[in-house]
């Protein structure tokens, strides 16, 4: 059997099929070519286009099947793997009533707030095990508050992977870790959490239906298979937002093993059976995407929407038309600490590990006699691993104590120097793999739906490709520009 795996980021959708027996990857591809647009039409928004996700998904889709040729009639189940905590809002023929409020969009900071303190902050920490802060909840609210006519149309809420599922099978679903993710769940009691829907306001007949995150959802519907150059009928047999699921990708499913990544956002996902929390709510703790009653298991996420979308724009606006793996050697010309200039990489959005501040990006230190581009493209790989170090120092107190971080071979971790500067920073062995979320997402599908018997069967063909250690000659410089780092952030 193949398996089709779908990852929806906010940058593109890439789509991968993989040998179901051997784990070979057999057929990808992502569209667009370039990042894709995000709507900013205030300060602090952040907006895409759901029917852009769906023409970018149908190339990536049909450019697989064009490169399997008549294999692709082996397909035999699709996971979705998709940008978390976005709002996809539908009437009740699935028609779009507004743009997608996405991941990084901040705008219902201050309705999250409001709530978590009216609700009660020991409630939302024991229950809900995070501030509704600036989640799918609090977004939804800010829609019902300020879009009332939009708001009185809305038939099902979903997120982004919701949707896309939807436009495949024709049926609404979302899943339990998806409901957790948007901060609606409570794990105290198993459920939806009443209190925060009477607070705002919402009905449960809000949400399409509910299922395991490993489950048959629906199955391709023939309108939609025609499009994406597919036999109809193959089922869609997993879901989990991108962060999970990059998580799975790695076999990272057990308490104590961590999986890290940097695309657009810088992300460390930590697996619990621990119901714990930070108390300021800087890192937050939903189902993963083996959760059970029996067995519970947890994913506690640390995120920095600022990592390699610094990067891009450095190179598109710095960059004089270099590729990243020119930057990257760019970099390397320039030592350790880049020779004291520091960058705080938060300006895309406000940083829940800063208490949900949007304090900008900053470029300090900059000497006009010393520094060049090469200093910068540095600094700001420095910088984004910093962050990491940051959260990392926070996620320690909920018990989250990594020695290796497993990542797949993509996005940052493409750089030496950025592998360096994380071990070297933090003190611990990354592990890069040879996967990513598509491809993930692939697995999950063969797991959801029954191809494989075990998770163990799952990972044949999953190999490690690089290993990078603490490089003791380098550790006391790093250490000098993260306490430089650090004191910088806390003054601003």
């Amino acid at each position: 059997m193949l398996l089709l795996g779908i990852d929806l980021g906010s940058s593109s959708v890439k789509a991968s099929v993989i040998d179901g027996e051997s784990g070979k990857c057999l057929a990808t591809a992502f569209y667009p070519k370039e990042e894709m647009k995000i709507i900013a039409r205030k300060p602090g928004w952040a907006e895409q286009e759901p029917k852009i996700w769906w023409e970018n998904l149908k190339m990536s889709v049909y450019d697989c099947a064009q490169q399997l040729g008549k294999r692709k009639k082996d397909i035999g189940a699709i996971g979705i793997s998709y940008q978390m905590h976005g709002l996809v809002i539908v009437d009740k023929d699935n028609n779009i009533l507004r743009p997608s409020i996405i991941w990084c969009d901040s705008r219902a900071i201050e309705l999250g707030e409001k709530a978590f303190k009216t609700i009660g902050k020991d409630y939302c920490l024991a229950n809900l095990l995070n501030s509704p802060g600036n989640f799918t909840a609090s977004k939804l609210a800010w829609v019902k508050e300020n879009e009332p006519d939009i708001f009185s149309r809305i038939n099902k809420i979903m997120l982004p992977g919701d949707y896309i599922a939807l436009k495949m099978t024709g049926e609404a679903v979302t899943t339990f870790s998806g409901l957790s993710e948007g901060i609606f769940w409570d794990f105290s009691r198993n459920r939806v959490s009443e209190e925060l829907m009477n607070y705002f306001g919402f009905s449960e007949k809000l949400f399409p239906r509910q299922l395991a995150s490993f489950s048959e959802q629906g199955k391709l519907l023939r309108t939609s298979a025609e499009e994406l150059g597919l036999p109809e009928g193959i089922p869609v047999s997993y879901r989990a937002g991108d962060q999970p699921n990059n998580a799975l990708s790695l076999n990272v499913l057990n308490p104590g093993e961590i999986a890290a990544t940097a695309g657009t956002s810088g992300v460390i996902y930590g697996v619990t059976d621990k119901k714990k929390y930070d108390p300021l709510s800087r890192v937050n703790t939903f189902l993963h995407v083996n959760h059970t009653r029996e067995e519970p298991r947890l994913g506690v996420l640390l995120c920095i929407n600022g990592a390699g979308i610094l990067n891009s724009w450095l190179r598109h606006n710095a960059g004089n038309g270099l590729t990243y793996n020119q930057m990257n050697e760019y970099a390397e010309t320039i030592s350790p600490g880049s020779d004291g200039l520091s960058i705080l990489p938060f300006g895309n959005g406000a940083e829940r590990m800063l208490g949900n501040k949007d304090i900008g990006a900053r470029i300090i230190g900059l000497n006009f006699n010393t520094h060049s581009n090469a200093h910068l493209f540095r600094a700001a790989q420095e910088g984004i691993v910093f962050s990491f170090r940051y959260g990392l120092e926070i996620m320690k107190e909920t018990g989250i104590i990594p020695s290796v971080i497993r990542a797949g071979a993509a996005n940052m971790f493409q750089s030496k120097i950025f592998r360096e500067a994380l071990s070297s920073s933090t003190g611990t062995v990354v592990h890069l793999y040879n996967t990513d979320g598509s491809i993930g997402a692939a697995r999950g599908a063969g797991i959801g739906c029954g191809y494989y018997k075990s998770a163990k069967e799952a990972f044949t063909g999953l190999t490690t490709v690089g290993v990078t250690e603490p490089d003791k000659a380098i550790v006391g410089a790093y250490e000098e520009a993260y306490l430089r780092w650090r004191d910088l952030l806390k003054s601003v």
